[in-house]
C-alpha cells in the first residue's frame, strides 16, 4: 500500500523496533529549514514538541546515532490510532503518525469487526483535542465501523416495544376530551357539523417521530454497509440483519434529522441506540482529530472467549475477572485493595490461572531488548502471584500473548527447599477469528495433560 504524502510514519502496533528514519532524509522532507549538521538536536526538539501526542498514543520515539548519522525509530504499544505532528524547525503542522492493527487482512478493520461481533462487545475509539489530522478522514475509524455497532443496537431495540403517546387532533362524535372550541364554532353554523367535535387525544403508538428518526439513520447505515467502502466479508455478515430490520421497520417512514435527542425517560436500550445513531449523524460533521483504540481489552475478552468454549468441551468451569480482596485494618493509598486474574480454570481440585497480555513478546522472540525482559519479568511475577492461591503442590499458570500463529511453550520453576513446582505456559494466540479452532485444540490437549499429571501426584 502506498503511503499518502500527509502521513509522517505508519507503524503496526506492538512493534518493538520500527524501521529507522534517517535524520538527513527527514530534514529534506519534513524539516527543510533545519541545519542538517545538528539534525540530532532538531529530532530531540521534535520529540519534545509532540510529547503529549506520542504519550496519548503510547508511542516511544527513540533517537540513535550522532551528528549526521542520527536516526529516529519508534516503539509502539497495544494502542492503534492517529495523531497530528508539528515540525521542530517551524512549529507548523506536518504529517500524521499512524499506528495500525497487526492484521493480515486487506482491510485494517475487517478482522477487528469480526472479533467484536463474535464477542458481543465493543471498544469505542477515544478522541483527544488536537489539531485536525493532516490525513483527514483517510486514517480515522471508517463509518461502517460505527454502522455495524448501530445495527446491533437497533436489533435489540426492535425486539422490544417502543411506544410513545402522540397528542393528535381527531374528529369525534362526542364532546369528550380537550375540544378545540374555536375551530368548532367556525363550522357550527352547519347543521351536519354540530355533532363533529375537534378533540385532541393522547394515543399510544410505535409510529412516533423518534422512531422515524431512527429509521432515517438506519437507511444511512444500510447505504454505507452495502457500498464499496465496506469489505465484502462484513457485507456478507450484515446483509441478513439489514433485511430483517428492514422488514420490521417497513411501516415506519424515515424522518430526516441532524440530531437525535436523548431524554431522561429513555430506557437503556433506547438510550444506547440513540447514542449510536448520534455517532452516525456526527461522523461526517466532526473534524478528524487524534484518536486511539486499546487492543489489550479486545485481546483479553478474546482469550476469555476461547477459554470458555474450551472449558465447555472438557467439562471444566471458567471464572472471568475473579477478584481476590485484601483484608487489612488500614489501607495505604498505594495499596491494591484486590488483585484480579483475567481468568481461572477449575476442574475438580485442579485450578489454573490465566493472564492475557497484549504485548509484543512473541513477535520478538530473540530480541535482546531490556524493555521486553522487564515486561516479561513483571508478567511472570504477576501470574506466579495468582498461582499462589492454588492449594496443590504443583501450580499452573498461562501467560497469553498475541502471535502470528497458535503456539505453546512450557517453563518450569522448582523450589529446591520444599519441592514445590510452578509451571508457566506461554500461549501464543493470533487475534483472528480463524485461529480459534487451533487455539482450542492446543488448550484442550494441554489442560487434559495437566489434569492427568495432577491426578497422578
Amino acid at each position: 500500500m502506498i503511503k499518502p504524502l500527509d502521513v509522517f510514519c505508519e507503524v503496526p502496533c506492538l512493534t518493538e523496533h520500527s524501521s529507522q528514519l534517517n535524520g538527513i532524509a527527514l530534514q529534506k522532507k519534513w524539516f527543510k529549514s533545519a541545519d542538517k549538521r545538528i539534525i540530532g538536536q532538531y529530532l530531540q526538539k521534535f520529540i519534545q514538541y509532540n510529547s503529549n501526542q506520542f504519550e496519548f498514543l503510547r508511542v516511544q520515539p527513540i533517537i540513535s546515532g550522532t551528528d549526521q548519522n542520527t536516526s529516529l525509530y519508534f516503539r509502539t504499544s497495544s494502542y492503534i490510532g492517529s495523531i497530528p505532528l508539528r515540525a521542530s524547525d517551524t512549529g507548523k503542522q506536518i504529517g500524521d503518525f499512524v499506528v495500525m492493527p497487526r492484521f493480515v487482512g486487506k482491510d485494517r478493520f475487517e478482522d477487528y469487526i469480526e472479533i467484536l461481533n463474535l464477542l458481543g462487545t465493543e471498544i469505542s475509539p477515544e478522541v483527544a483535542d488536537s489539531l485536525p489530522l493532516a490525513s483527514g478522514k483517510n486514517f480515522r475509524p471508517p463509518l461502517y465501523l460505527e454502522a455495524v455497532k448501530f445495527i446491533k443496537s437497533l436489533e435489540e431495540l426492535i425486539m422490544k416495544p417502543w411506544r410513545k403517546f402522540d397528542n393528535d387532533e381527531r374528529v369525534s362524535q362526542q364532546p369528550t376530551g380537550q375540544i378545540n372550541w374555536n375551530k368548532y364554532i367556525n363550522g357550527e353554523y352547519k347543521v351536519e357539523s354540530r355533532i363533529k367535535f375537534p378533540v385532541r387525544k393522547n394515543i399510544l403508538s410505535e409510529f412516533h417521530p423518534e422512531y422515524s428518526e431512527i429509521r432515517y439513520v438506519f437507511d444511512l447505515c444500510k447505504l454505507e454497509l452495502l457500498s464499496s467502502n465496506t469489505p465484502q466479508r462484513i457485507k456478507n455478515t450484515v446483509r441478513p440483519k439489514l433485511e430483517f430490520i428492514e422488514e420490521k421497520l417497513y411501516l415506519h417512514k424515515p424522518k430526516a434529522t441532524n440530531q437525535i435527542a436523548l431524554k431522561a425517560s429513555d430506557n437503556p436500550t433506547v438510550k444506547y441506540c440513540k447514542e449510536q445513531a448520534s455517532k452516525i449523524l456526527n461522523h461526517k460533521l466532526v473534524d478528524s482529530t487524534a484518536w486511539r483504540v486499546d487492543f489489550s481489552d479486545v485481546f483479553e475478552k478474546f482469550v476469555q472467549y476461547i477459554l470458555k468454549e474450551t472449558a465447555k468441551e472438557i467439562g471444566g468451569r471458567l471464572y472471568s475477572n475473579f477478584k481476590f480482596y485484601s483484608r487489612s485494618s488500614r489501607h495505604y493509598n498505594w495499596e491494591l485493595k484486590h488483585i484480579e486474574p483475567d481468568a481461572i480454570y477449575q476442574k475438580d481440585s485442579l485450578i489454573v490461572f490465566i493472564d492475557a497480555k497484549y504485548k509484543s513478546n512473541l513477535y520478538n522472540k530473540f530480541d535482546l531488548s531490556d524493555a521486553l525482559k522487564e515486561e516479561h519479568r513483571h508478567d511472570l511475577h504477576q501470574i506466579m502471584a495468582y498461582s499462589s492461591f492454588s492449594k496443590t503442590i504443583n501450580k499452573y499458570g498461562f501467560l497469553c500473548y498475541p502471535s502470528d500463529k497458535a503456539e505453546i511453550k512450557s517453563i518450569r520453576y522448582k523450589n529446591g527447599i520444599n519441592e514445590t513446582e510452578n509451571t508457566i505456559l506461554i500461549l501464543g494466540i493470533p487475534l483472528r477469528k480463524d485461529s480459534i479452532r487451533e487455539a482450542k485444540c492446543i488448550l484442550t490437549d494441554e489442560l487434559n495433560n495437566i489434569e492427568k499429571i495432577s491426578n497422578q501426584a
